[in-house]
């Protein structure tokens, strides 16, 4: 199916969003042809060599305990990054989120499939604040939860002490 250029797009989905089991699904997109086309009133770019993925599994909020479900909001996010790759209108790859990638590519990946492998992590928020700075803010709120946390111990210990149960 790879060498065959049939698979069009791989969409990773979280775990726990149908009621019949908690493990992640993943959705196929195949595609007959991936050369130019029309879909609709759209033209489509020529996407032959090119398999794009999607890792939305941390997408998603808990309505309860046991499922999860996707917003509508997460829903347009994934169609918006398919539409826009296959119609070459403004498609950029997100780091931890979706990824064009050619065969060479896949091949490089031993065929692995998993969208992960290819879209990597999320690029990690950079703050101002130096690490030093950090770590000094840190431990002193640390320091500042201990004492509470001996004062905390000592009046337990009364109190219990006060029922009858001493330590």
């Amino acid at each position: 199916m790879i060498e065959g250029d049939a698979i069009d797009c791989m969409i990773a989905l979280p775990g726990q969003l149908f009621y019949s089991t908690q493990i992640p699904a993943c959705l196929w997109f195949l595609a007959k042809d991936k050369s130019n086309g029309i879909a609709r009133d759209k033209k489509l770019r020529d996407r032959r060599g090119e398999i794009l993925f999607i890792d939305a599994r941390k997408l998603g909020y808990m309505v309860d305990r046991t499922r999860r479900e996707l917003s509508d909001g997460d829903v347009a996010q994934i169609a918006d990054a398919y539409h826009r790759w296959r119609e070459g209108s403004g498609y950029e790859d997100v780091p931890g989120f979706c990824k064009s990638a050619d065969l060479e590519s896949i091949r490089g990946h031993g065929y692995v499939l998993t969208s992960g492998r290819y879209v990597g992590a999320a690029a990690a928020e950079e703050d101002d604040v130096p690490f030093e700075e950090q770590m000094a803010e840190l431990s002193a709120k640390l320091g500042e939860q201990f004492e509470e946390s001996a004062k905390l111990e000592v009046a337990i210990r009364e109190n219990l002490g006060g029922l009858g149960y001493d330590f």
